[in-house]
């Protein structure tokens, strides 16, 4: 089969990812530092990890706005777009080839062009995850970072407790997908393949 190089990337959603990937990172290390805080063995000093997990939030919601603006005045919002009809069985299809036919050799059902930038269960979970799960971040995390628009009491609980809830199980559903969206990216024409489309731009076909 000829090899095709497909530009997919352009420069802004690489400078993106960029910063949004190292800004997680610290935002996830020091979300976990905060949580699992001990004075006498801290990862990061209680009050320098707040300090920088509030900071950092404040920059990934501008770098978010940037993203959601750019999907809406560029074509890449166009990958976003679910098209619900025979979802679902795309969805298996493209399941069933990770978790089979993908050690067997088989060639993928979707595989990526310039009118498909995800398979469909990539799809699915970036719109998951950007449009659902991050907002879900953002919202909850001004709210604590201004807890005095927090009602104080919400549904059955205490108001700032649910938010806070809310924040941190988003949070860690984030961060899984983080590890399984690295993990995949191993899946291409090479273990660096795919990674290597986020320096130049090409994503290469096999």
């Amino acid at each position: 089969m000829t090899e095709e190089r497909i530009y997919l990337y352009p420069v802004w959603i690489r400078l993106w990812h960029l910063f949004n990937a190292i800004l997680c990172l610290i935002s996830i290390i020091t979300g976990i530092s905060m949580q699992f805080s001990n004075p006498k063995f801290p990862m990061i000093r209680f009050d320098v990890a707040v300090s920088i997990h509030n900071i950092v939030g404040i920059i990934l919601s501008v770098n978010y706005l940037l993203f959601f603006l750019g999907n809406i005045v560029t074509h890449n919002g166009k990958y976003y777009k679910l098209i619900f009809p025979g979802l679902s069985s795309r969805v298996k299809t493209q399941f069933r080839y990770y978790t089979r036919g993908l050690f067997k050799g088989e060639m993928a059902p979707y595989p990526l062009n310039s009118e498909r930038k995800f398979n469909p269960l990539q799809q699915v979970t970036y719109v998951g995850a950007m449009y659902i799960l991050i907002p879900i971040i953002m919202i909850t995390g001004w709210a604590l970072l201004y807890p005095e628009v927090i009602p104080s009491r919400l549904f059955w609980a205490s108001g700032l407790h649910l938010i806070d809830l809310f924040h941190i199980t988003a949070a860690f559903l984030v961060s899984l997908f983080m590890f399984i969206h690295i993990y995949f990216c191993t899946i291409g024409k090479s273990p660096l393949s795919n990674f290597k489309s986020m320096i130049d731009g090409y994503h290469e076909s096999h």
